[in-house]
């Protein structure tokens, strides 16, 4: 088995920082959106929901090209902002919420299902504010909720391939990730090289796997 180079450690940090700043995102954005879908009666649940969760289904190259297609320069967002957002880390941040969405929103939802409203309503009887409501009494209660979405959130991230590769390439020290550097050792024969980075990613899983597990249940969801 080979060691890890220093391209090999640059590429481990974009991913890192990567996974870090798409699970923020997707936190601040999911939140609400998880929140709605958990309890709204509106007809077009089932669209937004089915929204969410095509990145499980579609192939990543599809959806990779669809959003370079959209952050190149000839795209809608890229004649809006006058700039091209393809392959830079901004863009792969934009095409990593998309990617990762539902390992976020989805346990996000089921978590506020199991809460339900009566917590919340029984806040605002108390005259407290809704955000501090949600903040104080729903997010402790719906915590292992969090929790799944943050490790699932992350682990999917840094496990991306075909959506980095389509809308990043693998720019050493901006947009070259430990999957699409796996791709590149094996391309030259570098199996050693290969072999360390897929052991720890390996190890990376399966702990992100029991940390799950563990959570679920040592932690379950209870609404007095």
């Amino acid at each position: 088995m080979g060691t890890l180079t220093d391209l090999d450690l640059s590429a481990l940090w974009v991913s890192v920082r990567l996974a870090t700043v798409t699970v923020i995102v997707l936190l601040i954005v999911g939140t609400p959106l998880a929140w709605w879908l958990a309890h709204t009666r509106s007809r077009l649940r089932p669209i937004v929901e089915a929204a969410v969760a095509l990145p499980i289904v579609l192939p990543p190259t599809v959806l990779g090209f669809y959003i370079l297609i959209t952050l190149g320069p000839y795209g809608p967002l890229g004649r809006l902002a006058d700039l091209s957002l393809a392959f830079t880390f901004t863009g792969l941040v934009i095409a990593s919420v998309f990617y990762s969405m539902p390992f976020v929103i989805q346990p996000l939802q089921g978590a506020f299902e199991a809460v339900g409203k009566a917590p919340l309503e029984a806040a605002w009887s108390l005259r407290a504010s809704k955000l501090d409501a949600f903040l104080t009494v729903i997010s402790p209660i719906a915590l292992r909720g969090y929790v799944s979405a943050i490790v699932l959130g992350f682990a999917h991230t840094i496990g991306e391939f075909g959506v980095v590769l389509m809308v990043g390439g693998s720019i050493p020290g901006q947009t070259r990730v430990l999957s699409t550097t796996i791709f590149e050792h094996v391309e030259t024969m570098e199996y050693g090289q290969a072999h360390a980075i897929a052991a720890v990613l390996l190890t990376f899983s399966f702990l992100v796997l029991l940390t799950v597990y563990v959570v679920n249940r040592r932690f379950p969801i209870h609404v007095s």
